[in-house]
């Protein structure tokens, strides 16, 4: 089975954040690969990983980085492919917005599609939504998912029906 989306992130210590997508993708049954790959400590490793991940069949990459979070403007920066950065509020950075920052502001012709901090769920459906665009299988899958998500607010709201207070009129 040939990957179609690659995660990967600073160090396995994102990794707590970073599963959040495998699982989504895992939901979806979309082929993923995980890695751990450092713009800083391991900058051949990650530039050959971008240049070749095409041609391994990866059509999505999501990269998640915490502190200064250079990760996805690398690879973006290496690649054809859309990079969706996930910032991650790691022990050393300053509230999760030096990796906020660092992934979003990326300069002209360098795009990052960015996430909210920890916001690897939404990275892998973002992945998803990318993949279902030349997927039906995927797009049907995808239909349901946001169907189940409607499902669940109309669910709360026939329970917040329920809901007594003397001044409620609802």
């Amino acid at each position: 089975m040939t990957p179609k989306v690659s995660i990967i992130m600073g160090s396995t210590s994102d990794l707590p954040v970073m599963e959040n997508a495998a699982k989504i993708l895992n939901e979806f049954e979309i082929p993923f690969e995980i890695n751990a790959l450092s713009a800083h400590r391991t900058p051949l490793q990650a530039m050959d990983f971008a240049k070749n991940a095409y041609g391994r069949g990866i059509r999505v990459i999501i990269a998640g980085a915490g502190g200064a979070a250079h990760l996805p403007g690398v690879i973006a920066a290496l690649t054809p492919l859309p990079v969706i950065g996930v910032p991650v509020k790691a022990s050393i950075s300053i509230d999760g917005w030096d990796s906020i920052l660092s992934i979003l502001q990326m300069p002209p012709g360098i795009p990052v599609a960015t996430v909210g901090l920890d916001g690897a769920q939404n990275a892998g459906i973002l992945a998803i939504q990318i993949l279902a665009t030349s997927d039906t299988k995927i797009m049907e899958k995808l239909i349901d998912f946001k169907k189940g998500l409607e499902n669940k607010i109309i669910k709360a709201n026939e329970e917040l029906a329920k809901v007594k207070f003397d001044f409620k009129v609802n």
